[in-house]
């Protein structure tokens, strides 16, 4: 079992997820987006080894360094968003007039990995559509689907490097094979289920 501390951050919102197995001394923090003393103050004495970028958009990526800096943890995204992270012109952050920048990654995901945390893992599944390197993480009966999956929607496609077409397949070659029960905590929004989204979302239909 895991306990998930859910901590909405910045103007857009962003779901940063503070993730600790049960009675665990180790935690992962997975997309940081903004306001990062809100986020720490979630931390405690917990020990945080891991960042986990979703994606590299900057409303993902904005508090990496702040959180790297007090916890030392490593940070960890997919191999084709990795450039997003010291590149605000990649990352979209200079469209909004700002120029968001991250440590570059400690380690480069595939897509196939496995993260793990006091004994628990996660599958890390690559799920391009809304951005080339977009990952999601699967454990046992929960997934963090980042902006690919929403309750009652899913991510955007007009963005640089999006595409409609790979984001569904990455949804229904990925998520559409789970079981209904399977708890979903994406990016924005609440979280929902697969059963959820499988009978309602009206983009899967």
């Amino acid at each position: 079992m895991i306990e998930v501390i859910t901590i909405k951050v910045g103007p857009w919102e962003t779901n940063c997820y503070l993730v600790t197995p049960k009675g665990g001394e180790e935690s992962m923090i997975i997309d940081p987006g903004a306001e990062p003393e809100r986020i720490l103050s979630q931390v405690g004495g917990l020990n945080v080894r891991y960042v986990i970028n979703t994606h590299g958009h900057s409303d993902h990526i904005g508090a990496n360094r702040a959180i790297k800096e007090a916890s030392g943890a490593k940070i960890l995204i997919h191999r084709d968003d990795a450039s997003m992270l010291t590149h605000p012109q990649e990352n979209l952050s200079l469209l909004w007039s700002q120029e968001i920048t991250s440590p570059p990654a400690d380690r480069l995901l595939e897509g196939g990995e496995k993260i793990r945390l006091d004994g628990i893992s996660w599958k890390v599944i690559h799920t391009p559509g809304h951005s080339p390197g977009g990952i999601s993480l699967l454990g046992d009966n929960w997934l963090f689907s980042g902006d690919t999956l929403f309750a009652g929607s899913v991510g955007r496609t007009d963005l640089p490097g999006a595409s409609w077409e790979v984001l569904l397949e990455s949804i229904r070659k990925n998520f559409l094979t789970l079981d209904d029960q399977v708890i979903v905590y994406p990016g924005h929004g609440p979280s929902t289920t697969i059963g959820e989204e499988r009978r309602w979302n009206p983009f899967l239909q």
